[in-house]
Parts: structure tokens; sequence; C-alpha cells
């Protein structure tokens, strides 16, 4: 793969990332989002309000093309993998962002990713 068509698809993933910290993000705002308690329809109209939802739906898009970009240039059997980068960034930027703390198990789940997104993208 070259470096430019990693690089498109890796801001892809960014993006994809940045997303979900968005969306967690405006649940930390609203509160659980839970079926039966009376509050969701409540707590949903309250999430919309929330300009970290807006963000991360953007982020999203974002990313949409960005990918679709990607794609055009590199098979989608070596492309779809770097998506579990994703994993890799998000308990990062969740434990730097967050406050979140990875344990042992986790972390090394993100050895063996990388191990395995390093095969496919040399491929």
């Amino acid at each position: 793969m070259k470096l430019a068509d990693f690089c498109i698809l890796f801001s892809g993933v960014v993006l994809n990332a940045f997303a979900q910290l968005g969306l967690k993000a405006a649940t930390r705002t609203t509160g659980p989002l839970m079926v039966g308690d009376g509050t969701l329809v409540r707590r949903g109209l309250d999430l919309l309000t929330v300009p970290a939802l807006w963000l991360a739906i953007g982020a999203y898009g974002l990313s949409l093309i960005v990918w679709i970009v990607g794609l055009s240039r590199v098979p989608v059997s070596q492309a779809y993998p770097l998506l579990s980068l994703g994993y890799v960034l998000n308990v990062g930027l969740a434990w730097w962002l967050l406050g979140e703390l990875p344990n042992l198990q986790r972390t090394a789940g993100i050895g063996v990713i990388l191990a395995g997104v390093v095969l496919v993208a040399r491929s």
C-alpha cells in the first residue's frame, strides 16, 4: 500500500474515532439512555441540543467521504482491516480525554490488532 493511500484511509479512521468520542461526550451530558425508565424520549431530545453530537455526526459524514476516496485507490480487502486502528485510537484517546483506563487484557488485544494491521498493510 502506498503511503499516500494509507494516509487517506488512516484519516478516515481518525475521523471515525473522533466521531465515537464525540458521541460518548454527548451522552455524558445527557446521562444514560435507558428504555423503560421514562426518560428515553426526554434524554434523546436533550441529546439533540448537545454540540458534541453534531460534531460527531459531521465527523462521521466526513469520514465516509474520505473512506470512499481511499477505497477508490486500494482493494477493500486491504483497506478494511485498517479500520481496526480505530480500536487503538479510541482506547488511547478515551484514556487521555475521558479518563477511561485500559486494563492489561485490552492493552494486549491492542498489540495483536497492531500486528495484524501491519501484516495486512504490507501485503
